[in-house]
């Protein structure tokens, strides 16, 4: 054996000798990591009876350390998914215990952050609401003497955010304005070290006044999150405050301002990787419509993906349609998937829409008549004859049909047409005219007898209407009867009524 071994040897031996009280310790340390991990194994299985695995691990320990702290979290998060809310305020409020002294001030903020993450995330109804509440509360109490400020901003904007989800508008107000002066300076202006929680506070605000329709105050807290620079928002924020912005102009039928924030919202949203995203590319495709734009919203890099992501292909199918002024591929896409008005936000625009696409739809319709019945529209269009008799009232007083009047009594539209009072007023002339000359070739003419008088009518009849024939270039020319019966003088006659041509041309 080498000097080298035997020293190592040594140092081997006088090690397990000195330690051996903590060989002691740390087996116990095993049992209670056994225990752990064996709950751990069951708790997809059998989640009732890993919950008492994972409780008996704090009792296991002498003093509060790391195992126990592991085993309540484990536990609080079963019982809540299980419905168990009494429990889970119960061994949370034991948690919190942990906090002063049995795990370090950042792995306990880490902890409860995740824990709060993870009740938001699984609330559904009322009671869960409530043991969400007392969550909060709990960890504002617990945590306000520890000069914890970034957790106490988190938890408040949690405690905010649930408020603003069961719309308790009175308490959220009062949560935003503290939040507000939370993240100031004593002088009152924005701290930039607090901008990310500003920001947050503003999507909270921004989405309580967008809820209750409060616009003059929307826009000005819109505009103000907007020049916020010191922050480096999480995109789902920006992806908030843009979808707010986007209804918000909405509302006021500026249309272009609201499809470019519905953009960014949902740019922002697919960043985030939220669910959001297929809303507001919803948005987006019912604002394209609104602006009666030609132009594809999934031509662009971003939503192109989506095109046939089958969560917007009624969406889709609506703006293929409307671009295409194809009014019963519209009216059937929206009848046969009444999944799309379930958004009470596209369910209050939509009707823009279909207005219209109908008003193109009459449009187009009455276009070569001058008369016409309501029933006739509504029976094409498919709407009924109050919409047709709205839709026409629309068009006359927008000057689109202007001389068009409605009898209300037989149902029956006439529509005295500019272009064809002028070209009757043509004819009349051209008329007068040829009466005239027809007077001037038979009283004036050399040569001319009165017993071919009914031979001439016949052969001018007989030439369609009888006065002449149209030239090539939309001269009327005598017909050889009258030039033969007429003589020179009837020329003569005729190259002086060049207005006649003219009428004629005219009134073709």
């Amino acid at each position: 054996m080498s000097d080298d071994d035997f020293m190592q040897d040594s140092d081997q031996e006088e090690y397990d000798f000195e330690y051996e009280d903590a060989d002691d310790d740390e087996a116990g340390d095993i049992g209670i990591e056994n225990k752990y991990y064996n709950a751990k194994q069951i708790k997809a299985d059998n989640p009732e009876e890993a919950i008492d695995e994972f409780l008996e691990v704090p009792a296991l320990e002498e003093e509060k350390g790391d195992w126990g702290f592991k085993g309540l979290k484990q536990a609080i998060k079963l019982e809540f998914k299980l419905g168990r809310y009494e429990d889970a305020v119960e061994h949370y409020r034991e948690l919190l215990t942990y906090i002063k002294s049995a795990v370090t001030r950042n792995y306990s903020e880490k902890s409860i952050n995740n824990m709060l993450d993870y009740i938001e995330k699984g609330s559904d109804d009322a009671k869960a609401y409530h043991c969400m509440e007392e969550f909060y509360s709990l960890t504002l109490d617990s945590f306000q003497n520890t000069n914890n400020e970034r957790l106490w901003l988190k938890t408040n904007i949690k405690l905010a955010r649930l408020w603003l989800d069961r719309k308790e508008y009175g308490l959220l107000s009062k949560k935003v304005k503290e939040l507000h002066r939370a993240c100031q300076r004593e002088d009152g202006t924005d701290d930039p070290a607090k901008g990310t929680y500003s920001l947050e506070v503003y999507a909270l605000e921004i989405q309580m006044y967008a809820d209750t329709k409060n616009n003059k105050r929307l826009k000005a807290l819109y505009q103000r999150a907007l020049t916020v620079r010191s922050a480096v928002p999480h995109p789902k924020i920006m992806g908030i405050i843009r979808e707010c912005g986007g209804k918000m102009h909405m509302s006021e039928e500026n249309w272009k301002e609201a499809q470019s924030d519905f953009f960014e919202s949902f740019r922002n949203y697919d960043e985030a990787g939220s669910m959001q995203r297929i809303q507001v590319l919803k948005y987006l495709v019912l604002t394209t419509m609104l602006m009666k734009s030609n132009i594809n919203p999934f031509d662009s890099q971003e939503t192109k993906p989506y095109r046939t992501d089958p969560r917007i292909s009624a969406m889709t199918d609506l703006v293929d349609a409307f671009q295409r002024d194809d009014i019963h591929a519209y009216e059937a896409i929206l009848r046969n998937n009444p999944d799309v008005l379930s958004d009470p936000f596209i369910a209050e625009n939509i009707d823009e829409v279909s207005r219209n696409m109908r008003t193109k739809a009459v449009l187009k319709l009455i276009a070569p008549y001058t008369r016409f019945s309501l029933s006739f529209i509504s029976k094409q269009i498919k709407i009924s004859i109050p919409e047709v008799q709205d839709i026409l009232s629309f068009l006359i007083l927008d000057q689109k049909i202007p001389d068009a009047k409605i009898d209300q009594e037989t149902g029956a539209v006439v529509i005295n047409r500019a272009d064809d009072h002028e070209r009757l007023q043509a004819l009349e002339t051209w008329t007068s005219q040829l009466n005239s000359l027809w007077q001037s070739v038979l009283t004036n003419a050399d040569g001319f007898r009165v017993e071919d008088t009914a031979r001439l009518h016949a052969s001018m009849m007989s030439s369609g209407g009888g006065y002449g024939q149209l030239g090539l270039a939309g001269d009327v020319l005598p017909s050889p009867e009258l030039r033969k019966l007429g003589g020179g003088r009837a020329k003569r006659d005729w190259k002086g009524k060049s207005g006649i041509a003219k009428a004629f041309s005219r009134a073709l």
